[in-house]
């Protein structure tokens, strides 16, 4: 007989702990006299990309849309990056386009800077983030870098001082001395969507007819040799014969939530876009209405904006050399003109922002 006195009931001693976010701390540079820094990450992060082909088309979509229009610069900057070739076969446009991919990959982007005898910059190679070490000095200014060979081994191959190198940066936080992959952001919602499109993927394949048969025979023997008669009567397409209520098939179906698994992939997909900061639009996919699209692409205009900023900036400030990139189309005059035709409502009006006005 089970015990029922409730004055020998205990309390449960499961615990039940809050979701804690871990504590971090910057990679900065320390007292020592030169602090070091490589991106042990970088293989986790183009694997990411490498095998996921939304996150490679966001990643894609960005550099396309900061730098797809090429520049315009001066004479001496349209002779000197005209005759850019990178690794043989780049163009200067290319190699800003995958610059800008690797640091959003990996936080950081390296290229080479290749220059003649009298100092002219005569070539641009990008680089392995995985292969290159930062040295810092104890007041977290860049004092060298240092490819190493890719076979594993810690030996530097090569010494750069830092105006040798073009170092591009992304988000780069505090005195931190990398900057930051988008996609660490995005790495628990790409792993969830992942899950559950191969979950879903395998209960589809394993959701096909199951045929049980009833047979009145209880023989292994004669029941194995049954089932080899029955798949290849099936196999071959084949007619099989047997004595009248010997056996008897029946098919199976299980059931999907196939209707379930679509919303949570809709509300993951919804969140990576959202996370990584580009609208669907600029995707090509969309359900969005008219006045909703034109807003996801306007607000996308100062992203990708900022990039292209942020990128003659370091051009200007690494190499000296001063180009204006081509924009995209925008949309600000258009909402501006569609604003105006509305004389229903324009903006905000005097009235609603008078006190006792309009009332």
């Amino acid at each position: 007989m089970p015990e029922t006195r409730i004055d020998s009931a205990v309390s449960s001693t499961d615990q039940h702990k809050d979701f804690a976010i871990p504590a971090k701390s910057t990679d900065a540079a320390s007292e020592a006299k030169e602090t070091r820094w490589n991106n042990n990450e970088w293989a986790k992060w183009f694997g990411f990309y490498k095998s996921i082909p939304e996150l490679a088309a966001a990643i894609d979509a960005k550099a396309t849309w900061t730098v797809g229009k090429g520049f315009v610069g001066g004479i001496f900057e349209e002779v000197v990056l005209n005759h850019i070739r990178g690794w043989g076969k780049d163009t200067f446009n290319t190699i800003l386009e995958n610059m800008i991919r690797t640091y959003n990959i990996g936080g950081d982007a390296f290229a080479e800077v290749i220059q003649n005898s009298i100092g002219i910059m005569i070539n641009l190679k990008p680089l392995d983030p995985s292969s290159m070490t930062t040295f810092l000095n104890p007041q977290g200014i860049i004092i060298r870098y240092e490819q190493r060979t890719k076979t594993g081994e810690n030996t530097a191959v090569k010494t750069f001082q830092p105006e040798q190198i073009l170092h591009l940066v992304n988000d780069r936080v505090a005195d931190s001395a990398r900057g930051v992959s988008v996609i660490e952001a995005v790495e628990w919602n790409l792993q969830a969507q992942e899950e559950a499109k191969r979950a879903h993927r395998k209960m589809v394949k394993r959701n096909g007819i199951v045929r049980v048969i009833e047979v009145d025979v209880d023989d292994t023997t004669k029941l194995n040799d049954f089932k080899v008669q029955w798949k290849e009567a099936i196999d071959k397409g084949d007619v099989l014969i047997l004595p009248k209520d010997v056996a008897e098939a029946k098919d199976w179906h299980g059931t999907l939530d196939t209707q379930g698994i679509v919303m949570w992939l809709n509300y993951l997909d919804d969140e990576f876009f959202m996370i990584i900061g580009i609208p669907k639009l600029i995707m090509g996919g969309m359900s969005e209405r008219e006045g909703d699209s034109k807003m996801s692409y306007l607000s996308f205009e100062q992203v990708y904006k900022r990039e292209a900023n942020e990128l003659i900036d370091d051009l200007w400030n690494q190499l000296a050399i001063k180009i204006t990139l081509n924009k995209p189309a925008s949309l600000q005059n258009q909402l501006a003109d569609n604003e105006l035709k509305n004389t229903s409502q324009v903006g905000f009006q005097p009235n609603d922002t008078t006190a006792g006005v309009g009332e």
